[in-house]
C-alpha cells in the first residue's frame, strides 16, 4: 500500500505552484512515515520533515505564541545554518518573536536561496483570540501574509542541478496547523489563490491496519503466534478502531503491555481503551452463573410475563456470549444487547429494565433512564447530545452522551420511544448500527458495552378507518393475539407513520411483547404491594400491621377490580383506597407502647371517601 499519508502527497504535488498551506482537521495525530528501517508513526512535524528532507529541504524553522521561533530538526549542523541565515538569538533553544517580527521570518522565509527551508506556525488557531474581529496589529499581520502568498516566487537554491527534479523550482512553502479552517481569517484563504487547504483526516481502514502490523509486536504473545493468527488480529485491530486515530492506536498498545492483555484479546483493549474501565463486567464468569438462574429472580418482581422473560433472558445469554450482531462482519462496536419492550400500561416493562440491571450488574444506579415524552419538540434533542458548536451551552456536552462516558457498563433505558420526535429517533440509527455518538463538543461515547432498552405502548391502541382511536388488544386475549397485533402494529408505525424502517431493521427480531395481566396475577402483584406496605410501617415506626381477612379481601376486590393499567393502577387505587386513610388513621391513632396495630374495618362513605379501624 502506499505508506505516504494523502496530506504529504497533495503537499509535494502543489509545492511548485502554491506558496502558503493552512493545514487542518487531524494535525495532533501520528502518521505512517516511511524509513530506511521500516516504516514507523510519527508525529507531524516528523512526518513532514523525513518527506521535505527528501526534496533537499535544509531546515524547517517553527514557530508557536508560547515559545517563538525555533529551527528543526535541533542538531548542531540544522541550529548552526538556519542561526547564520536568519540571525537567530536562540535562548534554550528558541527565540521569542511578536507577530510583527514573525512578518519579517515570513518574507525572509519566502525568497531565500542559500538553502530550501520552509516555516511552520504550529497552534496558529491560537494566535489570535478570535479570527473575526482582529485588532489592528493583528490585522495588519495576516494582510502582510496574503500580500506575501501572492508576491512570493518558486525557489531554485543556488547551486543547484536544474536538469534534476529536486533542481526544479518550488517554493519554500509557510505552513499553518489550526484545529479547523475557520480558525483563520476567512478572507485570508478565500482571496488569495496561493493559499491551499490541507485537511488531515482521520486514517482510513488500509492506515490502520498497516498500523496495526507494526504496532503488533508491543502486545504480549505476538511472536507467538503464527503468521495467520498475526494477521487475524491485526485486521480485528484495525477494523474496531474505525474512527480513531493513530496515537488511539499507540495507545492502546502500550496499554495493553502495561495491562498484560494478549494479542489474540486485542478486542477487549480497545474497548478498555474506549470506555476507560479495564474491569469489563461481561467478561465475569459469575455473570453467566447469575444469568442461567435468572428466571427466579426476574419473576420475584415481574409477574406474569413468562414469554417476555424467557425472551428477554435468551437475548441476555447472546449478549453474555459476545454474540450480538454476529451475522454482520461489523458487528462488534454495536451495543451488548437490544431489547424494545411493547405491551399495555403497568405490565412491568420499566420494572423489567430495572431488573435486569440489579441482575447484570449487581447496582440499580447503573440504570440510565431517558423518559421519551420530554423529548417530543425537535430542538429537545440537544439535551440529548449537546448544543452544535458555537451556540450557548455546546461545551456542556450532552445529557446521554455524558451518562454512557461516566457509565459505559449500564442499561440504557428510553421509556416510552413513540413519543420522541422523529428527527431524534435519528440519532439512535448510528447506535444501533456503529454502538457510538459524538456529541456538540466533539466527545465521543461509545455504547457498545451498554444495553439499550426501548418500552413503548404501541399497538395497545390504534386508529380505525375513520381516524378513531380504537383498542387494538384487550384483556382476555391469547399471548399469541397480542403479540401479533402489537408487532404488527409496531411495523405499520415505523414504516408507514414514521417512514423510518430503517430503525425498525436495526431494532430486528428484538421485540418484545408483554401480556395484560390477568386476575391470577393482579392477586400476587397486590399481595407484593400490601407486603411493602406493612414492611415501611415496621421500618417507620416500630409497629406490626396486620390486616384482617375481611380486610385484606375487601381491598383485593378495590383495587383489581380494573386492570387496564396494569400493576401500576393497582398500585395507585391501593394508594387511595388504602395508604391514604391508613395515613390519617395512624396520625390521630396512639402509637406509644404499641407493638401491633390492626386494621379491623374499612368503610366507604356516600362521597367514596375510604376511612379505617384501627385496633
Amino acid at each position: 500500500m502506499e505508506l505516504t499519508p494523502r496530506w504529504i502527497r497533495d503537499l509535494e504535488r502543489l509545492l511548485p505552484i502554491r506558496s502558503q498551506f493552512v493545514v487542518a482537521g487531524n494535525i495532533r495525530d501520528h502518521f505512517l512515515t516511511p524509513l530506511p528501517g521500516g516504516p514507523t508513526v510519527a508525529p507531524l512535524l516528523r512526518c513532514l520533515w523525513t518527506f521535505l528532507s527528501r526534496q533537499e529541504f535544509r531546515f524547517l524553522l517553527v514557530y508557536d505564541p508560547v515559545d517563538g521561533l525555533r529551527p528543526y530538526p535541533n542538531e548542531p549542523a540544522t541550529v548552526e545554518l538556519a542561526t547564520r541565515l536568519f540571525d537567530l538569538k536562540l535562548q534554550d533553544g528558541s527565540m521569542p518573536m511578536s507577530l510583527e517580527s514573525l512578518i519579517g521570518i515570513m518574507e525572509k522565509v519566502s525568497t531565500q536561496r542559500e538553502a530550501r527551508c520552509g516555516l511552520v506556525i504550529d497552534f496558529a488557531s491560537r494566535l489570535v483570540r478570535q479570527a473575526d474581529h482582529l485588532d489592528a496589529g493583528e490585522h495588519r499581520f495576516y494582510v502582510a501574509a496574503e500580500r506575501l502568498s501572492l508576491t512570493a516566487n518558486p525557489i531554485v537554491p543556488r547551486g543547484a542541478d536544474i536538469s534534476t527534479p529536486l533542481g526544479k523550482a518550488r517554493f519554500n512553502p509557510i505552513l499553518w496547523l489550526v484545529n479547523r479552517p475557520q480558525d483563520m481569517p476567512s478572507w485570508l484563504t478565500l482571496d488569495s489563490a496561493r493559499i491551499h487547504a490541507l485537511n488531515i483526516s482521520y486514517p482510513d481502514y488500509e492506515t490502520r491496519s498497516e498500523t496495526a502490523r507494526i504496532l503488533g509486536r508491543l502486545f504480549p504473545g505476538y511472536g507467538e503466534g503464527t503468521a495467520e493468527e498475526q494477521e487475524k488480529y491485526r485486521q480485528l485491530f484495525a477494523s474496531n478502531t474505525d474512527g480513531l486515530p493513530l496515537t488511539a492506536m499507540s495507545d492502546i498498545a502500550q496499554l495493553a503491555d502495561r495491562q498484560g492483555i494478549a494479542f489474540r484479546d486485542v478486542d477487549d483493549a480497545v474497548q478498555c481503551f474506549k470506555v476507560g474501565v479495564s474491569d469489563n463486567p461481561w467478561k465475569k464468569t459469575y455473570l453467566r452463573e447469575k444469568i442461567a438462574d435468572a428466571h427466579p429472580f426476574i419473576e420475584e418482581r415481574v409477574r406474569g410475563q413468562q414469554q417476555a422473560v424467557t425472551k428477554t433472558i435468551d437475548i441476555l445469554m447472546r449478549s453474555v456470549m459476545g454474540l450480538t450482531g454476529a451475522q454482520s462482519r461489523a458487528g462488534g462496536n454495536r451495543p451488548r444487547g437490544v431489547l424494545f419492550f411493547a405491551g399495555p400500561t403497568g405490565v412491568g416493562k420499566t420494572e423489567l429494565a430495572k431488573t435486569l440491571t440489579q441482575l447484570i450488574f449487581g447496582d440499580e444506579r447503573a440504570y440510565i433512564r431517558f423518559d421519551m415524552s420530554e423529548f417530543a419538540e425537535e430542538h429537545a434533542g440537544a439535551r440529548l447530545l449537546g448544543a452544535p458548536p458555537g451556540y450557548i451551552g455546546y461545551d456542556a456536552g450532552g445529557e446521554l452522551t455524558n451518562a454512557v462516558r461516566d457509565k459505559p457498563f449500564s442499561v440504557v433505558l428510553f421509556d416510552e420511544i413513540e413519543k420522541a420526535h422523529p428527527r431524534i429517533l435519528d440519532k439512535f440509527l448510528q447506535i444501533l448500527e456503529d454502538g457510538r455518538l459524538t456529541d456538540g463538543r466533539g466527545d465521543t461515547a461509545y455504547f457498545s458495552e451498554a444495553i439499550i432498552i426501548f418500552t413503548s405502548n404501541l399497538g395497545i391502541y390504534i386508529d380505525d378507518e375513520h381516524g378513531r382511536r380504537i383498542q387494538n388488544v384487550q384483556p382476555g386475549d391469547t399471548y399469541d393475539q397480542v403479540e401479533s397485533r402489537v408487532r404488527g402494529a409496531i411495523q405499520d408505525y415505523f414504516k408507514f407513520h414514521l417512514s423510518r424502517p430503517e430503525i425498525l431493521n436495526r431494532i430486528g427480531d428484538n421485540i418484545v411483547v408483554f401480556n395484560f395481566i390477568d386476575a391470577a396475577i393482579s392477586a400476587q402483584i397486590f399481595s407484593g404491594m400490601l407486603k411493602n406496605i406493612v414492611n415501611r410501617v415496621r421500618e417507620e415506626h416500630k409497629i406490626e400491621l396486620i390486616l384482617s381477612e375481611a380486610v385484606r379481601t375487601q381491598l383485593i376486590i378495590l383495587c383489581t377490580r380494573d386492570l387496564s393499567n396494569g400493576g401500576r393502577g393497582i398500585g395507585n387505587q391501593l394508594e387511595s383506597s388504602f395508604i391514604n386513610p391508613l395515613g390519617r388513621a395512624l396520625f390521630r391513632f396512639p402509637l406509644e407502647g404499641r407493638e401491633t396495630v390492626t386494621v379491623s374495618a374499612i368503610h366507604e362513605d356516600e362521597n367514596r371517601i375510604v376511612s379505617l379501624t384501627l385496633e
